[in-house]
């Protein structure tokens, strides 16, 4: 096992890293809109939940078109389709700084970055990571999740500042061209899996570049219980979960810490993330992956009860802290344990399916919590629906029994 470990890091070590970076285009969204949402309220007077609801359109856009990509990806590999999507989700974010003030102009940008959203999808990243790496895949998954919580560490601050600096117009455009122009070139020399140097060295033109892996066919996906226990509790954990970091830095805001203070605070989700990311990469290659995975989903319950009963800074730091650690496992496990249960051949369109649970939740979850806030003026009732939501997301992931055995991976090109 070790052995083989070792010999996959020498080959590919490049890869995961760049995959990574790629990853953390899928959050620029997500860690950036909590630092906004201020500036958007004074600007233009809408709601919190009206600025949210952008977040549904997106959604439902990207999950639609995510479909299309997962084809894409099985057929022509994801190396293409991850070149194209960092070029259009970065200029869909930096397009957010054009809003006219009008609600449906501000749906229909969202809408556009839901289109680059389907092109960066974590499927694309994993699928080329997981056809390199079997005996550490936990911990090459873990690498490439890892992206989105480097991310999410530099994006609230770096947001803020922009916003202080520039004013939040210039700020859209800034981060968006900061990720394009940092991404695209290591995407471009170091992102490659084995189903495109197959596909690259194919005499059959026609032949999807994932039938050379192992796995379940299509239909056999979406007839396999694991499919609807992984996507209903990734649903579940993404509504509590993304709700809370989308409105993270007002939650800190309500209990009196400053704005600069709150982003601070907000920034050590993206810290504990990464560690979360990594130590839950390097369990699922020793340990049970269903047990690791509904410990992980039981951590936000802790966060919650922390926002909910103490104020202090370092009651405050410890509940993102360990949302942070939860955020980090969660996607982790889904992935690893989507590619063990379901494999690889038609990994693409599978997961791209799946992530329709995942979407419908980061939807509701930010909008529920805008509506929350603007009905009673806090989120006390939010951080208390957390708690049932991800509870129930950690005993379907219990319920998962083990992986079956899909046949030997084909060793991959060099």
């Amino acid at each position: 096992m070790q052995t083989g470990a070792t010999m996959e890091w020498r080959k590919f070590w490049t890869l995961p890293i760049a995959a990574a970076l790629g990853n953390s285009s899928t959050v620029l969204h997500v860690y950036s809109m909590s630092a906004f949402m201020q500036p958007l309220e004074e600007t233009f007077g809408w709601t919190r939940a009206q600025i949210s609801l952008g977040m549904p359109f997106a959604s439902t856009v990207s999950s639609l078109m995510g479909i299309f990509v997962g084809i894409l990806i099985d057929r022509i590999g994801p190396r293409p389709v991850g070149l194209t999507g960092i070029l259009i989700i970065c200029s869909a974010f930096a397009l957010l700084g054009t809003a006219s003030g009008g609600l449906a102009n501000w749906f229909m940008l969202w809408c556009l970055l839901g289109v680059g959203g389907a092109w960066v999808k974590p499927t694309i990243w994993t699928s080329a990571v997981a056809s390199r790496f079997d005996a550490s895949r936990g911990l090459a998954i873990a690498i490439v999740v890892s992206g989105a919580g480097v991310a999410a560490t530099i994006i609230p601050p770096l947001t803020t500042w922009s916003i202080g600096e520039f004013g939040w117009r210039q700020a859209f455009f800034l981060m968006g061209g900061l990720w394009a122009l940092v991404v695209f070139p290591l995407l471009f020399f170091f992102f490659r899996g084995a189903q495109d140097v197959r596909k690259k060295a194919s005499s059959e033109k026609r032949k999807p570049a994932g039938d050379a892996m192992a796995g379940l066919t299509f239909k056999q996906g979406i007839r396999s219980p694991a499919f609807y226990k992984l996507g209903i509790a990734g649903g579940l954990f993404a509504f509590a979960v993304i709700g809370l970091i989308m409105h993270f830095i007002p939650i800190l805001q309500g209990m009196g810490v400053s704005r600069m203070g709150a982003a601070g605070i907000a920034g050590l989700v993206g810290i504990s993330s990464v560690i979360g990311r990594l130590g839950t990469g390097f369990l699922l290659d020793r340990f049970q992956p269903h047990r690791i995975a509904m410990i992980a989903f039981l951590l936000p319950v802790v966060s919650a009860l922390l926002l909910l009963n103490s104020s202090g800074t370092m009651a405050l730091s410890a509940a993102a802290l360990i949302v942070g650690l939860s955020l980090g496992s969660e996607l982790d496990v889904v992935l690893y344990l989507s590619t063990r249960h379901l494999g690889l051949k038609r990994f693409g369109v599978l997961f791209a399916l799946m992530l329709i649970f995942l979407a419908i939740g980061n939807a509701i979850g930010p909008v529920y919590a805008g509506a929350i806030y603007d009905h009673f003026g806090n989120y006390t009732w939010f951080l208390w629906t957390i708690i049932p939501f991800v509870i129930v997301g950690a005993a379907l992931m219990g319920s998962l029994g083990p992986a079956p055995d899909h046949g030997e991976p084909q060793e991959a090109a060099s």
